[in-house]
């Protein structure tokens, strides 16, 4: 990067990844690039520069976009950058910047996108920043900014993203963001946010997400929330936030996702309108009352929260029909009568209830008055003459049905096949919830054909991107190898993604299609904010933050997906890489394991015999010397000591299985994390 000369007609200088290229190159940036003057294209992302941005990046005069997110950058923005009168774009983020915002960044009146998140900035929040008004997205999470929100930020007519979680602001919402029409997702979770709720959210009628999580906000829920029609997720847990559930914001139609705990909601639970809600969560609130009939309505709810609040009566017997729901806390209520007879129950948390009863583990049996006995044994022989009667007519309808089922399943398949044919001919290829090639368009327009802004990790078969579209909220793009093929076994692959798509668990990344063209091939998974837990466990900053609690969830999370793979899916999935860079964490640390049957789908030819696949220091030896693939293969042992450890083992693996050396030489201290604090067992 050195030797750049005076007079070069240079347009576009673009060097990605060039460290792992050239690895004997010095990473620094070279002040030379100023005399770059024609220069209007800047990139030198994802390479391990360090040192400080160069001043004389401020005389490029004609520089429209500047990309140098994720390296190993420091110290403050140059104010001279404030001189790019021309810079559109301005990506800043993943290093190791700080300071404060220097305001000769307000002049650059062109600019559109500014993402600064993920650097160690401090200090408030420019007002200056209120002059971009082609602005569409701004990123400042993850930094340590402080003060009030500047109400300037309500003047971003443009903007469409605005990100501010994970830093100190304090102070209230600004009601000047009522103004930002064209805002579909806005987050401020993680601050020191005080004060109520303001209506004039209500005005941004195009909002998809609206996270205000974990901060000091008081007051009600405004009830112009019911204007927010194309709004899917809702979080405001961890607040101080009182009174009713507002009417309004339970009869929003599209709503996915509402979390409201760890709040202070009285009154009785709403009747719910929503069909798409999949998860509920309004635990440790002071909610009283009886739980509806009227929840059974929420046909496609899979993780249900109620617990810690003062519920009382019968669980309903509606809940027996909601087959989707997978996950359910209902423990330490005043809750009381028969527990439900759902799969979902099995597994429940039901604890704190006293007066429960049902044929779980800890619960006393219920008992049937002798009045009802009798007329049991009287409804009973009726029911048997009936049946003596209606069984042959019966048997004959079912002879009847059952030849038109075969008639209409051949029928199906001819027809599937063909349009399975049609649609490999014209080069598209797609499995998702939604239509095949409006998601494909949607994912190539909302990434602007996978920039490099959207780009958050590269796994073993594919670069990561995070990217937010309408129809589906934020999501994980895993896109894959061009090397990747499937021309050799389409129909078992397109099954088998059929299959994953349809798996849904709370402690399992959601895989939500696959789609395929000539040009892109990539798999659409959930998004789970604080990313892979290999990353986290090895940031000091953000391992302390996981404290003990949190890392015995995560261990039981992993092991009830697990579960969930081996008992409930027929036949078993086997993950086949149980490892600490397949385990992400959601907002709350709870535990998702990522890619399971993916090392199956992308390599088409394995069976129940294969090469040996897996992270080295996480395979089982059951793997490694049989070679078979089975469910003992999936031993998370390992994971769950890195877990408690902050990193993997290493050596101590081997002293842990000779029970000899580990009475002499191992303590317990030596597999505690040692930033965190010894446990206390009182």
């Amino acid at each position: 990067m050195r030797g750049v000369t005076k007079g070069c007609i240079v347009r576009s200088l673009t060097l990605h990844f060039y460290r792992r290229l050239f690895p004997r190159l010095v990473p620094v940036m070279s002040c030379e690039l100023g005399n770059l003057k024609n220069l209007t294209d800047l990139n030198l992302s994802q390479n391990q520069l360090s040192g400080s941005i160069p001043i004389t990046l401020g005389d490029l005069p004609e520089l429209k976009i500047l990309n140098l997110f994720s390296n190993q950058l420091s110290g403050p923005i140059p104010s001279e950058l404030g001189n790019l009168k021309n810079l559109t774009k301005l990506e800043l983020s993943h290093n190791q910047l700080s300071g404060s915002i220097p305001i000769t960044l307000g002049d650059l009146t062109e600019l559109n996108r500014l993402s600064l998140q993920f650097n160690q900035f401090s200090g408030p929040i420019p007002s200056e920043l209120g002059n971009f008004k082609y602005l569409t997205g701004l990123a400042l999470s993850h930094n340590q900014f402080s003060g009030s929100i500047p109400i300037t930020l309500g003047d971003l007519t443009e903007l469409k993203l605005l990100y501010l979680y994970s830093n100190q602001l304090s102070g209230p919402i600004p009601s000047e963001f009522g103004k930002c029409n064209k805002l579909t997702d806005l987050k401020i979770a993680r601050n020191r946010i005080g004060g109520s709720i303001l209506p004039e959210i209500g005005n941004v009628k195009g909002l998809l997400g609206l996270d205000l999580s974990s901060n000091h906000l008081i007051g009600p829920i405004p009830k112009e929330f019911g204007k927010l029609t194309s709004l899917i997720r809702l979080l405001v847990q961890n607040n101080s936030i009182s009174v009713n559930i507002p009417v309004e914001v339970v009869s929003l139609a599209k709503l996915e996702s509402l979390d409201l705990s760890d709040n202070r909601l009285n009154g009785s639970i709403p009747t719910w309108r929503m069909t798409q809600l999949n998860v509920l969560d309004l635990s440790h609130n002071l909610m009283v009352g009886d739980i509806p009939p009227q929840l059974a309505n929420l046909k496609v709810l899979v993780d249900l929260n109620l617990s810690h609040n003062g519920l009382s009566g019968h669980i309903p017997e509606e809940v027996e029909s909601m087959t989707g729901l997978q996950v359910v806390f209902l423990s330490y209520n005043e809750l009381e009568g028969p527990i439900p007879n759902n799969k979902a129950f099995i597994t429940a948390s039901l604890q704190g209830n006293k007066r429960l009863c049902g044929n779980l583990t800890g619960f006393q049996p219920c008992e049937r008055p002798s009045t009802v006995v009798k007329k049991h044994s009287i409804v009973k022989r009726r029911h048997k003459l009936i049946l003596i009667i209606l069984l042959p007519v019966m048997g004959g309808l079912v002879l009847l049905y059952a030849f038109l089922g075969v008639l209409f399943m051949y029928d199906r398949r001819r027809r599937r096949a063909k349009d399975d044919g049609r649609r490999n001919d014209d080069g598209w290829l797609s499995i998702s919830m939604l239509d095949g090639k409006a998601l494909y368009r949607d994912i190539l327009n909302a990434t602007e054909e996978f920039d490099s802004t959207f780009f958050i990790g590269k796994g073993g078969h594919g670069s990561v991107y995070k990217v937010n579209l309408p129809s589906l909220g934020t999501i994980a793009l895993k896109r894959l190898h061009s090397s990747f093929e499937i021309n050799t076994h389409p129909k078992s692959f397109m099954n088998e993604v059929r299959e994953l798509t349809g798996i849904k668990h709370r402690n399992i990344v959601n895989l939500y299609g696959y789609c395929s063209h000539a040009q892109h091939s990539f798999l659409v998974y959930e998004y789970a904010e604080r990313g892979i837990l290999s990353s986290i466990l090895s940031n000091e900053v953000e391992s302390k933050k996981m404290d003990w609690l949190k890392r015995v969830n995560s261990i039981k999370g992993v092991g009830f997906a697990l579960s969930y793979m081996y008992q409930d899916c027929s036949p078993p999935i086997v993950h086949r890489d149980i490892s600490s860079s397949n385990v992400l964490l959601d907002s709350e640390y709870e535990a998702r394991v990522s890619d399971f049957g993916i090392a199956k789908l992308l390599k088409p030819d394995s069976s129940n015999f294969t090469a040996l696949a897996g992270t080295y220091g996480y395979v089982a030896p059951e793997l490694a010397y049989t070679m078979k693939v089975m469910q003992m293969c999936d031993v998370f042992g390992v994971l769950a000591l890195e877990i408690i450890k902050g990193k993997h083992l290493g050596e101590y693996i081997t002293v842990l299985a000779n029970s000899s050396t580990m009475d002499r030489h191992v303590q317990l201290s030596d597999f505690l994390d040692e930033c965190l604090p010894y446990l206390k067992i009182e």
